[in-house]
């Protein structure tokens, strides 16, 4: 049986009304049309909906046991398309986006509170995650899309730089570092330092070799948290080295920074999402957001 939403909607106007003549106009639709989607309907079901007499229309037998079914479907049917509805214009939805607790805890918050100012009814969820987890939290389907520094290869993933930030050195206040405005790797390296662990340690290695194949370090402690490193900072175990935009972390911790030069050394970050998973509307608005953002705001990466 081939029926048609329209021929469902012209059954349950006249059911509602008890007269073709008030259907045609809730449809909007002229009165032949309606008799001709009624006429339709019940050849396709090979039954009769409605009795019709010369005075009145009332329903058959049939027609009482299917009305408050089809009217349901019907119903069911337009609250899905209403949602949907909203969700396009964006008056409803939820986006889920995976990042490290660096940027978790800088950039991302600032910028969650622009976006929510002009779309107040979308919510987004925001998860901290380990680096080297963003990735397989974008392939499993956890998260819409994913937010991170480059990371190793993977087919199903595709990515879209978001912005380029330099490294900056930082260290406690009072520190012999702190009469300078700008220093040098080979500087920051003749104190102990704190990297974190995993990737970030190993390209940063690769980085200063490539740039300078004298320069070498040996990190004296690794942590897994950039939070962590700065607090050791702090109390005076080290120093280290971030991404710019993470200044006001380490504004926070009272610490100091200056830029890192000879080499200057940058680190891409890319917003990953699923190559054969459609973004829902509100992702795809919040990651045109944030990328229309940083590319306002270009003083927080240099």
């Amino acid at each position: 049986m081939n029926v048609t939403l329209r021929q469902l909607r012209a059954f349950i106007a006249v059911a509602r009304t008890g007269s073709f003549t008030l259907a045609a106009e809730s449809l909007f639709v002229t009165q032949s049309a309606l008799s001709g989607l009624i006429k339709e309907l019940e050849q396709v079901l090979g039954l009769r909906v409605f009795e019709r007499t010369t005075r009145r229309i009332h329903l058959s037998e049939m027609g009482r046991e299917l009305y408050p079914l089809l009217e349901k479907i019907v119903q069911d049917l337009d609250r899905v398309l209403g949602d949907v509805a909203e969700r396009k214009a964006l008056k409803a939805g939820l986006v889920r986006i995976a990042a490290p607790q660096l940027l978790a805890s800088t950039l991302l918050p600032e910028v969650i509170a622009a976006y929510q100012a002009t779309h107040p009814d979308i919510q987004v969820k925001l998860v901290d995650s380990a680096v080297e987890s963003i990735l397989s939290r974008v392939f499993s389907g956890e998260v819409d899309f994913g937010i991170g520094p480059e990371r190793d290869a993977n087919s199903a993933i595709a990515t879209e730089t978001l912005f380029e930030g330099r490294f900056i050195a930082v260290f406690p206040h009072g520190h012999s570092l702190t009469a300078l405005t700008e220093v040098h790797w080979r500087d920051l390296l003749a104190y102990p330092f704190i990297a974190l662990q995993g990737q970030f340690t190993e390209r940063l290695l690769m980085d200063l070799r490539a740039a300078s194949g004298e320069l070498n370090f040996a990190p004296s402690s690794e942590v897994a948290f950039m939070s962590t490193a700065l607090a050791m900072v702090n109390t005076g175990l080290g120093v280290t080295a971030c991404i710019a935009y993470a200044r006001t972390l380490v504004e926070r911790y009272q610490l100091e920074w200056r830029p890192l030069i000879t080499p200057v050394v940058r680190r891409r970050f890319f917003t990953f999402t699923h190559q054969h998973r459609s973004l829902t509307p509100a992702a795809e608005s919040f990651q045109h957001f944030i990328c229309q953002y940083v590319a306002e705001r270009p003083q927080l990466f240099c």
